[in-house]
């Protein structure tokens, strides 16, 4: 290929998922910082932009329990990064950061201490959060209407960057911040770090949340890997930057995609046979159904077809979240057994179909083929790598993927400097609040 565009990658340690295999002998553990280490090393190998942690504020329940058929319970993420910042030189450290259940001066800190710790390598995946079971962590109780989350959101994140721009001008720089949602005074406590500030991601997919990334992101991540898709995608988020004072240079997009490569496409296909049906047992197929249904749905059998039973439509239960309620529960029970019934998919296999993440399926050669065609067409920057298996869940890519890309010219040979903005080729912070001003 003759092109002057690079593919990156960022890898996605998720906190709850059941895409990644816990259940299997060649597993790690999600507290062990080992398992941590291997993937964020095994990633700056691989010449990774960013190691990005999932993190979430309140453990995962099923019907008042422990959901325990997926990850339950993670270290604190920042704390985790900090330890990683020690062990690596180049690769970004992006910690998920709530914007609802957090204050802005004593957040804005940390994550200028995690920037000054890995001299310019720390990033923030902005986050909100509306619902009361989280808020009861708090004792803030749903805290938030949800209109509001992203009003928040954009105040909280307008304050932190007032105090990290003032630590330019010195450590101490009084610094008042008396918005609707969000309101304090405060001396700026720390000096910037070698990128100015971290880098700021975002993930929302609604328009609220396009918007939010047009108007204050670096980075996008997306659920549309799909080569037309995320070329649709970013073209919509990127016909609003201009009304915040942005250019396309301003913001990267980054799909999660999960990638089951083999030196073949045949032997490709049958490991992602085993992946998807190790990531779907039967128990995960019948839980994947209880919060429509709202009932324990232990007697039915996933190799069956789906219940035919109604969901229960009088219970509130935040676990259920608000696609599932009422009327709702009716509705989407009723589509999902006739789909299933027309397609003759059983429980495990209608879970399987519907939740299969964004994959890549195939040889090394052929994926890189795939991916050389989203360089061509600018649809992606790069993509956010969720590995099926920690920790080695990243090692074909890096030694089996990315030397084929490396051969077509399409992923960098070396980091293109120190910073996660530099490696993003992202402006520098300055030059962004220049333009904005």
């Amino acid at each position: 290929m003759t092109t002057s565009r690079r593919i990156q990658f960022g890898v996605f340690f998720q906190g709850v998922n059941f895409g990644t295999i816990w259940s299997s002998d060649r597993s790690g553990s999600q507290y062990d910082f080992e398992s941590f280490r291997r993937i964020a090393q095994t990633a700056e190998r691989g010449l990774f932009s960013a190691f990005f942690l999932g993190e979430g504020l309140r453990l995962r329940e099923h019907f008042g329990r422990i959901h325990d058929l997926d990850i339950a319970g993670r270290p604190d993420a920042q704390t985790q990064l900090a330890a990683l910042a020690a062990v690596t030189e180049r690769i970004g450290l992006v910690a998920t950061q709530n914007t609802t259940y957090n204050d802005p001066y004593d957040l804005a800190k940390r994550l200028n201490s995690l920037d000054l710790l890995s001299e310019g390598r720390a990033g923030w995946n902005i986050v909100t959060t509306d619902n009361a079971w989280t808020g009861a962590n708090f004792r803030r109780g749903g805290y938030l209407e949800h209109a509001d989350r992203y009003r928040r959101a954009a105040q909280f994140v307008a304050a932190a960057q007032r105090l990290w721009d003032a630590g330019d001008h010195g450590v101490g720089t009084a610094v008042s911040v008396n918005d609707q949602l969000v309101s304090f005074e405060a001396p700026a406590p720390l000096p910037p770090s070698a990128q100015g500030r971290p880098v700021l991601f975002q993930a929302g997919d609604s328009d609220e949340g396009r918007e939010f990334a047009a108007s204050s992101a670096d980075v996008i991540f997306s659920a549309h890997p799909g080569l037309e898709e995320a070329r649709a995608f970013a073209a919509d988020v990127r016909r609003r930057l201009p009304r915040h004072g942005r250019s396309e240079e301003d913001l990267k997009f980054f799909p999660g995609a999960q990638f089951i490569l083999a030196s073949t496409d045949a032997e490709a296909r049958e490991k992602a046979e085993w992946v998807t049906r190790a990531q779907v047992s039967p128990q995960t197929a019948i839980r994947f159904l209880e919060p429509i249904w709202g009932r324990d749905l232990s007697e039915f059998d996933a190799d069956g077809p789906l219940p035919d039973i109604d969901p229960v439509v009088d219970e509130v239960d935040g676990q259920r979240g608000s696609l599932f309620q009422g009327r709702r529960a009716l509705e989407t029970a009723r589509e999902w057994r006739e789909s299933a019934a027309a397609e003759g998919l059983s429980i495990r296999e209608f879970v399987i179909k519907r939740s299969s993440l964004r994959t890549f399926v195939g040889g090394y050669s052929t994926i890189a083929d795939r991916i050389a065609q989203y360089v061509e067409a600018g649809a992606v920057d790069g993509f956010n790598v969720s590995p099926y298996l920690v920790p080695e869940g990243l090692d074909d890519i890096v030694d089996g993927l990315i030397p084929e890309l490396q051969e077509r010219g399409i992923y960098p040979s070396e980091y293109p400097g120190t910073t996660l903005r530099e490696n993003l080729g992202l402006p520098e912070a300055g030059e962004r609040a220049e333009l904005a001003a």
